[in-house]
């Protein structure tokens, strides 16, 4: 038998141009999307980027610290290696400085640290002594504040690399990488650059060897001055504030370049040694003075030595480099921000994950327990005929696997297909297989909930039964589906939808999600009476009840959801059957997958954004806003959305932080992702070979629909509207004998 609805509006006439004007819908919405799916990948890409910064500011990446001894010093010049410590290369030719007699020029290394940098410029302040700097430049661009005071201060600045890394075991474009961030960073810093340079683990003259030389070399050749100690106050040692100012002593009224730390570890014995350090030299008739300044004095007419005063080395930045230093400090200072903020909320979103986990674990198995006792039963046995409507758009793949299946149902149904304005035959196909109790019913291309709309119109029972058609019923399903329905207050029930082709990694990866994170979800969700989504692919429901809320609406992409949240509001009680099982297509590649799971994120939240007002709802109808908006806000957007990061934080506490803590801590998650898997597995009967896959999942699948669901988000910040849209099929789940050999 054959219904033919009259067109609902204008626009269903002339169906021959209908296909023309769906592509052309289908072709501007996909232009819509391509910038929304561009957005989504620059935010991951940025946050990417974000990462990427903060765990190079903080850790040496590829440092070598290896301890030489006994290396040669073959090409190095021996005035070099007795010379002073202050090494430049004025017309190429390398050139000592000693500190005069009874100067000290007081350096520091390794800051600017934000606890002892600032304590160390107070005492230089007090006794008006000037010192140099050894600046890291990844400390510089996270605390450029003090940098900028330091230098208004009247102190000199040097290099001492961006990454604490030793030059020596580096690529020439390695050392130039390491000087010029760092000059970068003291331009957005202090609009400055400096000539003056110190290598890390370096100290007197006579150490340079022929692994370092050429170093030198090079950076003198670009002008830079590099600067040894004479004196080592050997404070990292913390021997003591006594020692480490007996060991800053210079011999004999002798200069020196004299070594101290401002960063790099503990520093109170440095703090406490300073002031006495200071008080000493001066009683001994010392002066202070910067590199620059002692060069000054010991070659007062060379260029490039004096004339400047204290502080001949700095330049001021200008142009590009200052601009591209300002800019590498306002990305640092987001990255500052940014990772903390990250951490916090991966803590507070690992906590509710790990909650949910629990909270499914207990409920779910409380759900069991209570709905299969012996004597647990929802009233009489419903036994009266139902109605089954099948929406269909262009299933000629499927429409007759799902037809046959439907018509060895062991409960009475009758069995309305809208044909939603189909293109490949569909209807024909329905109406050609002279199956009993099935009607066709067709439609100008108007959308799934227009059509299942049509059908609950159409339906002559109380009860109807609304599914997929690629999906596939198992001859019991129907009549387990609407037992429940022997409740008066039920007003629908959401079946166990399971996905059929499971044989690919995609459809396993399925599979794993509709077993442990759908089926397990409606358990809990039942209890708390606030069952949020009813799966398209397979529910009942009271039409009086659909009718009294207004139908299936078309405002969202989640005609399901909308209808459950409206079911909850109008009072009535949602439901899950464990029993009532049904065969769904997953989709089969990584694009159709993205399509679908891209509508029911987005829809989801058109849905929660449309029912909204549930939060203030009072009595029993109120219950889904008290109860289920907060779980499903929480579960199904925040926390997914922020899931992944664990990943993404294992992959960067893994390069920057502790390889095997960072790993430990990701098997520990997986851990307890795969004992609820399993126990999900068990509760539905499905062979465990499947949980094989799911670290691969959690690797893969995982950020796909983190992916997903950015761009979900973004759609819905911007605004946007979507089409029904058909996903392509194989017609691979067939009959639930061919099915059920699956699992």
């Amino acid at each position: 038998m054959t219904t033919r609805t009259p067109p609902p509006t204008p626009r269903a006439r002339g169906r021959r141009r209908a296909p023309t004007r769906m592509a052309r819908a289908a072709g501007r919405a996909a232009a819509l999307q391509r910038p929304r799916v561009l957005l989504a990948l620059l935010l991951l890409l940025a946050l990417t980027c974000v990462l990427l910064l903060d765990g190079y500011l903080r850790a040496e990446v590829g440092g070598d610290e290896r301890v030489r001894t006994g290396a040669s010093a073959s090409d190095v010049p021996d005035e070099v290696l007795d010379g002073g410590p202050i090494l430049s290369f004025p017309g190429g030719q390398a050139t000592t400085v000693s500190v005069p007699d009874k100067t000290i020029v007081l350096t520091f290394d390794d800051g600017p640290d934000p606890t002892w940098t600032p304590r160390v410029l107070e005492i230089l302040e007090k006794y008006d002594v000037p010192g140099t700097f050894f600046l890291v430049g990844s400390m510089v661009s996270r605390h450029p504040g003090i940098v900028r005071d330091m230098v208004e201060q009247g102190n000199e600045v040097g290099v001492h690399t961006f990454t604490h890394v030793d030059l020596s075991f580096q690529s020439r474009a390695r050392v130039t990488r390491e000087i010029e961030q760092t000059q970068l960073a003291l331009a957005g810093a202090a609009g400055i650059t400096t000539t003056l340079f110190r290598a890390p683990y370096s100290s007197q003259t006579d150490a340079v060897d022929d692994y370092s030389w050429p170093v030198y070399q090079s950076l003198g050749e670009d002008g830079y001055t590099s600067v040894f100690v004479d004196t080592d106050s050997d404070d990292w040692k913390r021997p003591g504030a006594s020692k480490i100012v007996e060991w800053a002593t210079p011999e004999d009224d002798e200069g020196a370049s004299v070594l101290f730390h401002d960063a790099g570890g503990e520093r109170s014995q440095t703090i406490a040694a300073l002031p006495k350090y200071i008080e000493k030299m001066k009683a001994a008739g010392y002066t202070f003075t910067t590199v620059s300044g002692a060069m000054a004095e010991q070659r007062p007419q060379q260029p490039g030595g004096s004339g400047g005063g204290l502080r001949a080395a700095h330049h001021e930045a200008t142009g590009a480099t200052l601009y591209e230093g300002r800019a590498l400090i306002a990305a640092v200072a987001v990255a500052e921000w940014t990772v903390p903020a990250l951490s916090a909320g991966l803590v507070v979103v690992g906590v509710a994950v790990l909650g949910r986990f629990a909270m499914m674990l207990v409920l779910a198995r409380r759900h069991h327990r209570q709905r299969n006792r012996r004597r647990f039963s929802w009233g009489p046995p419903v036994t009266g005929p139902v109605s089954v409507i099948v929406p269909a758009y262009n299933e000629k793949e499927c429409i007759e696997a799902t037809l046959r299946s439907l018509a060895g149902s062991t409960h009475p149904i009758e069995i309305i297909v809208v044909d939603d304005g189909s293109t490949d035959g569909t209807a024909e196909i329905a109406e050609s297989l002279g199956l009993p109790g099935v009607r066709v019913v067709r439609q100008a291309n108007a959308g799934k909930p227009a059509a299942l709309d049509n059908g609950v119109r159409h339906a002559r029972y109380d009860v109807v039964v609304m599914m997929d058609g690629d999906t596939v019923f198992e001859p019991d399903t129907v009549r387990h589906l609407v037992q429940p329905f022997a409740d008066p207050a039920v007003g629908a029930v959401a079946g166990n939808a399971k996905v059929g082709n499971r044989r690919t990694l995609i459809g396993a990866w399925q599979h794993i999600e509709y077993v442990m994170g759908f089926n397990l979800d409606r358990r809990m969700y039942d209890l708390l009476r606030c069952m949020p989504t009813i799966p398209g692919a397979i529910g009942a429901f009271r039409r009086e009840a659909v009718l009294q809320a207004g139908g299936m609406s078309d405002d969202t992409l989640a005609e399901d959801t909308d209808i459950t949240i409206a079911l909850h509001r109008a009072g009535w009680r949602v439901v899950y059957e464990e029993h009532a099982r049904a065969w769904t297509e997953a989709p089969g590649s990584l694009g159709q997958l993205w399509s679908q799971r891209y509508r029911w994120s987005y829809g989801t939240m058109q849905a929660l954004w449309k029912h909204r007002r549930s939060l203030t709802d009072r009595g029993p109808s109120g219950r889904f806003g008290r109860v289920g908006m907060p779980l499903v806000v929480l579960f199904q957007v925040v926390t997914p959305v922020f899931a992944p990061l664990i990943d993404v934080f294992t992959v960067y506490s893994m390069l920057f932080v502790d390889f095997r803590a960072a790993l430990l801590a990701w098997l520990a998650v997986l851990g307890v992702q795969l004992v609820c898997a399993a126990y999900a597995f068990r509760l539905d009967r499905e062979k465990y070979r499947y949980l094989l896959m799911m670290p691969l999942q959690q690797l893969a699948y995982r950020q796909m629909m983190y992916l997903v669901l950015i761009h979900s988000c973004v759609t819905a910040l911007t605004g946007g509207r979507l089409r029904w849209q058909k996903l392509k099929r194989t017609g691979e789940v067939g009959t639930p004998a061919g099915t059920t050999g699956a699992g």
